[in-house]
């Protein structure tokens, strides 16, 4: 099976989605907690058929999830709350609980704020430090501290937040200063 599908293409049958369209938004309304089965994946998102509700099909879209997570696979089980209907192509949006409950870290970080974090990775270029679940950015070897040897993984460690790019993820670290 290849890493993207469609539903139907996993031995499941597709759910006739548009017949019981009304039936499926006055019984999930917005805000109401599911379960339900992976039978699809794309790049944008995956399908879910709904427990309790057999012509529903459920979407949880990339765009809703943490940068540092992977969609579930087909056949996983998972459980969110509707979050939205889409009468166009007869979909239940859905957030899934595991995304719904990780917070983005990042903009807590600012520019010249001397934070804690873990050495995850030791690397010839600098050592990996994270600073928060997703958060994990590169410290580069300069200067007096430029040897790996001096550094080990698991060990907390001191840094200074040079920049804080928010639309790239991405944040440059330094040493702070003595």
């Amino acid at each position: 099976m290849s890493e993207y599908s469609w539903p139907g293409e996993n031995g499941r049958p597709v759910p006739d989605a548009a017949s019981a369209w009304a039936g499926t938004v006055r019984g999930l309304p917005v805000g109401t907690r599911i379960t339900g089965e992976v039978i699809g994946r794309q790049p944008f998102g995956v399908f879910l058929a709904v427990d309790g509700h057999p012509g529903a099909v459920g979407l949880a879209r990339i765009d809703r999830m943490p940068g540092c997570m992977e969609l579930p696979a087909v056949g996983r089980r998972v459980t969110g709350e509707v979050a939205w209907h889409a009468d166009h192509n007869h979909q239940v949006g859905i957030v899934l609980a595991e995304w719904a409950g990780h917070e983005d870290l990042l903009p807590r970080f600012r520019a010249g704020q001397v934070v804690v974090g873990r050495i995850t990775k030791i690397a010839s270029i600098g050592v990996f430090v994270r600073l928060g679940h997703c958060v994990e950015e590169l410290l580069p070897l300069t200067g007096p501290a430029a040897s790996a040897e001096a550094f080990r993984e698991g060990r907390e460690l001191r840094v200074r937040i040079v920049t804080a790019d928010r639309e790239r993820n991405h944040i440059v670290l330094a040493e702070p200063a003595p």
